[in-house]
């Protein structure tokens, strides 16, 4: 059993990266009192987080009495991308398949209980598409999410999406036992695609990029006008299967 210096220890980490995921989400800086307004957390605690963050480089003083994400993170995260080959092996994939049809290609993950948008390759059209990289989205809006949630049972599922998720943009709610059905579907076919639920002139594809025991680590995905989705889709479920495929060999 823990005593109470470790358990204390333990909260006041959980209280660093809820400060550290704080700030990402706002994509902005903030002052100390409100990031401890915002995360429901002691001012004092934050206040002390905050000082031992910075002094480490993990945030920065913005000048106004705010804080901000440092570039110790970013070296961190070069770091990482480094050691993880995946990701730097998916640059070369996307670009392959933003070449073979034109369309924006992305490589995405889950982050906790949402998920995002790792790597993009912007398509070749004149117009662009709006997608934003590192963007925290509900898992249920999209269609990498039924292949990232595939494998696991419906309760796994149930108390990892938080209540709030099952509202879509519009403000309808989400017919949960049909979206479950969809992730035992697309976890049987190893693919996935719909009318996007955040941008309406678009279709979404997704396959998997699974690890040896066959669990979905990652996805790759196509986001395309709908009506070149329409006349375009055996082609692009082909190429994104086939791009999902190749980078799985990576996957340790």
């Amino acid at each position: 059993m823990k005593d109470g210096t470790e358990r204390k220890r333990a909260r006041g980490i959980d209280r660093a990266f809820d400060i550290l995921d704080h700030l990402r989400a706002v994509k902005a800086p903030r002052r100390p009192a409100e990031i401890a307004q915002a995360i429901g957390a002691p001012k004092s605690t934050v206040y002390d987080l905050v000082a031992s963050l910075t002094d480490h480089g993990m945030l920065e003083e913005t000048g106004d009495g705010g804080v901000y994400l440092g570039r110790r993170l970013f070296f961190l995260g070069l770091a990482y991308q480094d050691h993880f080959d995946l990701t730097r092996r998916a640059e070369s994939v996307l670009r392959d398949l933003t070449g073979r049809t034109r369309e924006m290609s992305q490589f995405c993950m889950l982050d906790g209980d949402k998920y995002t948008v790792a790597l993009q390759i912007e398509g070749s059209r004149p117009f662009r598409i709006s997608a934003d990289i590192g963007q925290l989205t509900p898992i249920p809006w999209t269609a990498s999410g039924r292949l990232l949630l595939g494998g696991r049972s419906e309760q796994e599922i149930l108390d990892l999406i938080p209540p709030e998720d099952f509202t879509l943009p519009d403000g309808a709610a989400m017919d949960v036992p049909a979206w479950l059905a969809e992730i035992r579907q697309a976890h049987a076919e190893g693919f996935f695609s719909f009318d996007s639920i955040v941008d309406t002139f678009t279709h979404c594809f997704a396959a998997p990029v699974s690890d040896p025991r066959g669990r979905c680590v990652a996805t790759v995905c196509i986001v395309a006008p709908k009506e070149d989705a329409l006349a375009h889709y055996g082609d692009y479920r082909r190429e994104l299967i086939r791009a999902g495929r190749e980078l799985s060999g990576f996957v340790p």
